[in-house]
């Protein structure tokens, strides 16, 4: 009989943790406006964004009155936040200019004109109440003449009434942070300089391969 109730015990204790419905899952889905820009990109392979260990987790994480990141274990993003947060960028900047912006790798048999670099220094619910986005992006051309970018952005985006920084407020600010930074790479925005490509890239190798033979002396 002992063992009849200790096993039972064991098995709602095991149906407890296993339950789907304690565990939340958010996703990053920002809004669309409906607002178009001009096409400032062509054909962009995004690459991977580079993320803080803190964001890049599976947890959501925000900042504590005394400066620490937390998370907790039961509450989660819905996707791995690398790969949403790529996704979700290049879709929102093709939706908001047409520019064809994918992320890596390229699926298409035409190589895209620009690659497009995203690092991320911060992605933060802070204390404050306000959740931060800042990093740098550069905008890579190698055509002979082609406009290379590196610029900074610093998004701040309000949580909401009294600042809280619930998961639910967390996912929201920051898929608006995304529209943001979506916006700014459309327009090729923010401090930071436009360099120019000075030469056209090397010849790829089986190029020149496929090149035909110069005749030989004396033929």
């Amino acid at each position: 009989m002992r063992q009849y109730v200790i096993a039972s015990i064991l098995l709602a204790v095991l149906a407890g943790c296993s339950s789907g419905e304690k565990t939340a899952r958010f996703l990053i889905d920002p809004p669309t406006t409906g607002e178009r820009l001009p096409n400032r990109l062509g054909t962009t392979e995004l690459k991977d964004v580079s993320l803080p260990d803190y964001a890049s987790a599976g947890e959501v994480s925000w900042q504590s009155a005394d400066g620490a990141v937390r998370s907790n274990t039961k509450q989660l993003w819905a996707d791995n936040p690398q790969r949403a947060f790529t996704q979700t960028l290049a879709r929102a900047i093709s939706d908001l200019s047409g520019a064809t912006v994918i992320g890596e790798p390229w699926p298409l048999a035409e190589p895209p004109r620009r690659t497009l670099e995203v690092r991320v220094e911060k992605a933060l619910a802070q204390s404050d109440g306000t959740y931060r986005l800042a990093g740098r992006y550069f905008v890579g051309d190698s055509r002979s003449g082609g406009a290379n970018q590196a610029r900074n952005f610093d998004i701040h985006v309000p949580m909401g009434e009294g600042g809280a920084a619930s998961p639910a407020t967390v996912a929201r600010a920051q898929s608006l942070a995304i529209a943001q930074l979506a916006r700014q790479i459309a327009v090729l925005g923010g401090p930071g300089n436009s360099l120019r490509t000075s030469s056209a890239p090397p010849s790829n190798i089986d190029d020149i391969f496929s090149q035909p033979l110069p005749p030989l002396e004396g033929s």
